[in-house]
């Protein structure tokens, strides 16, 4: 199996972390434009990525296909990991809205959005590093360990459906394409 940016990925797991490393990117091209005047289009387009990749595609992965597997293997979803990892989706989304609520008075130069806007987008990129770390070092090394061979093709097919279904096939290239323009916005 590969992954929809043509990585090569060979398990569920190595698939995430290398949606992860997607993500990562627009992270820290928001995180070098916070440093400058607020830019309504770049913002727009970060903000439309973090919630139909990073969001969308990539969490409703882990939320709709991975972590109702983990918790029928054992890993505790209250109290745990999981359930930890749901919260600060939550979070995140929050966050992503605070921005978006924020971004056309900024831009216009009213100090008190951008403050606020800026505020925000800083405690996203801080959540979603955190995150990230939890999955790939903690909860990915469980599932690895938790999920047989069977369970990692079932993991596969699940994933390839999943794109499937909710369109990210059409949208996958289109967002790891924004993710190397974010990239290259904030250079």
């Amino acid at each position: 199996m590969s992954c929809m940016c043509n990585c090569k990925a060979t398990s569920p797991m190595e698939v995430l972390k290398n949606e992860h490393r997607v993500i990562e990117r627009v992270l820290d091209a928001m995180e070098t434009q916070l440093s400058r005047p607020i830019d309504a289009n770049f913002f727009g387009d970060a903000i439309d990525f973090l919630r139909n990749f990073a969001d969308g595609c990539h969490h409703a992965k882990e939320e709709k296909e991975l972590f109702p597997v983990l918790e029928s293997a054992g890993i505790p979803r209250e109290q745990g990991s999981i359930g930890c990892l749901l919260d600060e989706y939550e979070m995140g989304r929050a966050l992503i809205r605070k921005i978006a609520n924020n971004l056309d008075a900024a831009a216009q130069g009213d100090a008190e959005a951008g403050s606020v806007l800026r505020n925000a987008a800083s405690a996203y990129i801080r959540l979603l590093r955190q995150h990230i770390d939890k999955e790939d070092n903690v909860l990915f090394v469980m599932a690895d360990r938790a999920l047989g061979p069977e369970e990692q093709d079932l993991m596969r097919g699940a994933f390839e459906r999943a794109d499937r279904s909710n369109s990210c096939s059409s949208k996958h290239q289109h967002y790891v394409d924004m993710a190397e323009e974010l990239s290259r916005k904030s250079a």
